[in-house]
C-alpha cells in the first residue's frame, strides 16, 4: 500500500469529504458517499462498492488494522492524515478506524431479486426519515432475515453517515430500495406478496396474522402513521397489542417485533 500524507484541513478532498457527509444534495450530485468504520467499509467493500479514497490516522491505525480492507481494495487512494484532519472527517476518532470515500449504486427496486424457494419477507417503510431509526431498523432486518426494506417517498438517502452508523454497515448487506409509493405497491404486485400494514384501527394482533406467506408489512412513523393510499391496497391491518398506558412504540422497536415474530412462524412451519 502507497499512501501520501494530509495535513491540511483545507485540502481539497478533506473538504470534499466533510461536504458529502453533510448534504445529501451534494451525495446525488456527485454520486458518491462517505462510510466510517473499519467494520463498515469492510461490509461496504465486500458488497461491491467501489471506493475512491480510504483516509486514516496512523497515530491510531496502524498498518496491521487495515490488512483486511487492503485486500479488498488494493487499487484505491490510501491517505494518511493527521489527528486534526481525521477529526475533522471522523465521528470515531482517537481508535483504530478508516473514513472512505465510495461511489453510490442505484438502489432500484428491479435491482432487488426475492428468493424462489421460500416466502419472501419484505419490510417498506412510509415517512421514517430519522437516519438512527433507519439505522438500527436494519440492523433489525438483517438480524431477522429480511429479504429487503424500501423506503417510500423518502426524505432521507440509505447513505446518510447516521443511517450507515446505526447500521453497523448493513444498509451494504440488506437489500435496500427507495421509489414512491405507488411505485412500490406495483413492485409487490409483480412480486405476488401480501400486504400488511400496522394500523390502529380495526386491526388484529400481529400474532394472529399469517406471517409465514410471502408478505410486505408497511410502516409509517410514530407521528404520521400509514397513508390512506397504503391503507386502501391492503390485504390486512395489523396491531402490536399494548399492555401499558402508552399506545405505540419507536417504529424500529415495532419493526423488530414484527420481523422476528415472522420468522418465529416460520421457524415453527420448518
Amino acid at each position: 500500500m502507497v499512501a501520501s500524507n494530509i495535513s491540511s484541513t483545507q485540502n481539497p478532498l478533506i473538504k470534499q469529504m466533510a461536504e458529502l457527509s453533510a448534504k445529501a444534495r451534494e451525495r446525488h450530485r456527485q454520486g458518491l458517499f462517505v462510510v466510517e468504520g473499519l467494520r463498515e467499509a469492510t461490509m461496504a467493500l465486500s458488497a461491491g462498492y467501489q471506493p475512491e479514497a480510504i483516509l486514516y490516522d496512523p497515530g491510531c491505525t496502524k498498518d496491521e488494522d487495515l490488512v483486511g480492507l487492503q485486500s479488498l481494495a488494493p487499487a484505491a487512494v490510501w491517505r494518511r492524515v493527521t489527528t486534526p484532519v481525521f477529526e475533522k472527517i471522523a465521528y470515531r476518532s482517537g481508535v483504530p478506524n478508516v473514513v472512505a470515500m465510495l461511489r453510490a449504486r442505484p438502489l432500484d427496486l428491479n435491482n432487488i431479486t426475492l428468493p424462489q424457494k421460500r416466502s419472501p419477507l419484505v419490510l417498506v417503510l412510509e415517512s421514517v426519515e430519522k437516519p438512527g431509526n433507519l439505522g438500527a431498523i436494519l440492523r433489525t432486518a438483517d438480524a431477522a432475515g429480511t429479504d429487503a426494506v424500501i423506503l417510500c417517498d423518502p426524505t432521507t438517502d440509505w447513505h446518510n453517515p447516521n443511517v450507515i452508523r446505526a447500521s453497523l454497515g448493513s444498509v451494504f448487506v440488506v437489500s435496500v430500495a427507495a421509489a414512491s409509493s405507488q411505485e412500490v405497491y406495483a413492485w409487490l404486485q409483480r412480486q405476488a406478496v401480501r400486504i400488511l400494514v400496522t394500523h390502529l384501527e380495526a386491526s388484529q394482533p400481529h400474532y394472529l396474522a399469517d406471517l409465514c406467506a410471502g408478505s410486505a408489512i408497511v410502516m409509517g412513523a410514530e407521528a404520521t402513521g400509514i397513508s390512506e393510499f397504503w391503507l386502501k391496497v391492503a390485504h390486512q391491518r395489523i396491531i402490536i397489542p399494548m399492555q401499558g398506558r402508552v399506545d405505540s412504540l419507536n417504529v424500529s422497536a415495532s419493526a423488530a417485533v414484527l420481523l422476528f415474530e415472522a420468522q418465529r412462524q416460520r421457524a415453527l412451519v420448518g
